[in-house]
């Protein structure tokens, strides 16, 4: 059961992993798939982008969608769990045993890469090429995202300082400004100060791009026509009726849609064994809906037998957000999920003390695993409300002994009777998830009943409660604040008939980060409720949940460098 590398020492960083990398150009990486190298932008030898008059010639000419298998996880702890890692890997196992595969991923966001969390391409022998650009500016769609969410801001501000036509309430401006870094001091600011020329002095603040409502919207869009109509229909602040203002309204959609263009196309790379990968979108999943975009999903099903893509944090957030949300827009359906788990993610959920003691994670402990079995076994039953066949993929790190393991798979076989596979496909690549492949086939081809939760034409509070008290198990539901008035005012503007985007700590199924494993007895605070019109769903807010991240005491950014010869070191 061990993994063919033991010593954790003999893996080399995920630098060298991928600078040791002979890939391939990457329109011979696609063409076994379909995609012609006309039908692709070349931005380099390694990375593409795919024309959207070619996405129109695929779906004309492939009618039947690949099988979907959406990975997700556990609730997750700060060390990480695996499911990019595991995503990455499984697009390759497939195609090891003879399953045509490709992955769909998220960007990765410049803020946690020099933060604390790193990138978002992978890791070890499973990862996504180029990864240091991947992880970097890439193609620069986070680059055209901040400068679209920001020209909409600037005119917003402008239309104020020239009259203000539209009776722009000013203390109701909700559309703040955007940036790719995390940089706390910028949360809350003062704008407009100075002499006259400068404008007018509010309250204002900036936002992560991956936060941004725009990211959404970009995830979400179909096409042009699509994107401009959700750009459109973005609601930016509220008059002095306390009516909706929107980017339209202020003439924004045009230049907001041509900073778009060429991000609203998929990038496509390659994994380390070759299988086409598009990383493409990337919005927050404690906000936002926390999936691919839509149009690279859409392309991918339609080249392959098997579309491989990922949902952020646990399956309370990221899941539950595909299937109510993603599933509906995109008109499809998951054929599988895998539920990756860790030794250590069920030991940080079954230690007694809090904060956890991280350091103990690393000794054997089976019954701490064992202890962490309530928050695996609320994953395995929310998902089973889908309809849905759950495979738990459980990864194993380098620390793991055979009886914890053992533990784990013994507890999902005979006490949850769900299927389980130990997966390498950090240390061994796509050779140490065949297991997991092979047991997500057998599901994928198995009976599915899929439903999402709750219809759309239900009140917004019956949809709050039914998440609420079916997902994160909660007793009910509590509203404070102006949540009343915030669901009265978005019901009379026709609002109530979308889906709703919980926003709420990814620490805990709870909405208190330091509550681990499946709490019970607890009332979720609902504190307010407002649109994301664009997008096309409500976001509920339980919590003060950061939309601008700030640097941890020892950043990433402190431990990297560039050489002269051109490598990067400490990137990861």
């Amino acid at each position: 059961m061990a993994s063919t590398h033991e010593d954790e020492q003999s893996i080399p960083t995920d630098y060298e992993i991928a600078q040791s990398v002979d890939t391939k150009h990457i329109a011979d990486v696609v063409e076994p798939f379909g995609l012609r190298r006309d039908d692709l932008e070349l931005v380099g030898e390694q990375k593409a982008k795919v024309k959207l008059e070619a996405i129109e010639r695929i779906q004309q000419e492939r009618k039947a969608d690949g099988k979907l298998v959406l990975v997700t996880g556990m609730t997750p702890t700060p060390l990480g769990e695996g499911k990019t890692v595991t995503t990455v890997g499984l697009g390759q196992a497939f195609n090891q045993i003879d399953k045509e595969a490709l992955v769909a991923i998220r960007e990765p966001s410049l803020g946690p890469v020099f933060g604390v969390k790193g990138g978002a391409a992978g890791g070890g022998y499973s990862q996504v090429l180029p990864m240091e650009d991947i992880n970097l500016h890439f193609t620069g769609d986070l680059h055209a995202l901040t400068s679209a969410h920001n020209l909409i801001a600037t005119m917003l501000d402008n239309h104020i300082k020239h009259g203000n036509e539209l009776d722009v309430e000013v203390n109701w401006v909700n559309w703040p400004r955007a940036i790719d870094m995390n940089d706390r001091v910028l949360r809350e600011t003062v704008i407009g100060l100075g002499d006259i020329v400068t404008g007018l002095p509010r309250e204002d603040g900036f936002i992560l791009t991956a936060a941004s409502e725009l990211m959404a919207v970009l995830c979400l869009a179909d096409g042009i026509d699509d994107l401009k109509e959700r750009l459109a229909r973005i609601i930016v602040a509220y008059d002095t009726d306390g009516d909706p203002i929107t980017v339209d309204d202020i003439d924004a959609t045009g230049g907001a849609a041509i900073l778009l263009k060429d991000a609203l196309k998929p990038n496509v790379v390659q994994t380390i064994e070759g299988t086409p990968a598009f990383v493409h979108g990337g919005p927050f999943a404690n906000i936002a809906h926390g999936t691919n975009s839509l149009i690279a999903d859409e392309v991918a099903a339609h080249l392959s037998e098997y579309l491989i893509t990922e949902a952020g944090f646990g399956s309370d957030l990221g899941a539950e957000k595909f299937m109510n949300i993603v599933c509906r827009f995109g008109e499809m359906e998951p054929d599988a999920v895998t539920l990756v788990a860790s030794v250590r993610a069920l030991k940080y959920h079954g230690q007694e003390m809090w904060p956890p003691d991280l350091d103990e994670l690393e000794a054997e402990d089976v019954d701490a695993v064992r202890g962490g079995f309530e928050n695996l076994d609320k994953h395995v039953e929310n998902l089973r409300k889908f309809g849905v066949p759950v495979v738990v993929a459980l990864n194993r790190f380098p620390g793991d002994t055979d009886a914890e393991v053992q533990a784990v798979i013994d507890h999902c076989e005979d006490d949850l009777g769900v299927s389980v596979a130990e997966s390498n496909v950090f240390s061994d690549g796509g050779e140490g998830g065949i297991e997991l492949a092979e047991e997500l086939v057998a599901a994928a081809e198995s009976e599915s009943t899929f439903e999402p939760l709750y219809d759309l034409d239900v009140p917004i509070k019956e949809k709050i409660e039914t998440i609420a008290t079916e997902i994160y198990g909660a007793d009910g539901v509590e509203y404070h604040s102006d949540a009343e008035d915030d669901i009265e005012r978005l019901t009379g503007h026709g609002f109530d008939d979308v889906p709703i985007c919980m926003s709420k700590t990814f620490h805990s199924l709870s909405d208190e980060a330091s509550r681990k494993g499946a709490p019970e007895g607890w009332t979720l605070e609902i504190n307010e409720v407002y649109p994301s019109a664009g997008a096309g769903f409500l976001v509920a807010l339980t919590a003060d949940v950061l939309t601008l991240p700030g640097l941890p005491a020892e950043p990433a950014a402190a431990g990297m460098d560039l050489h002269s010869d051109g490598s990067v070191s400490g990137l990861f």
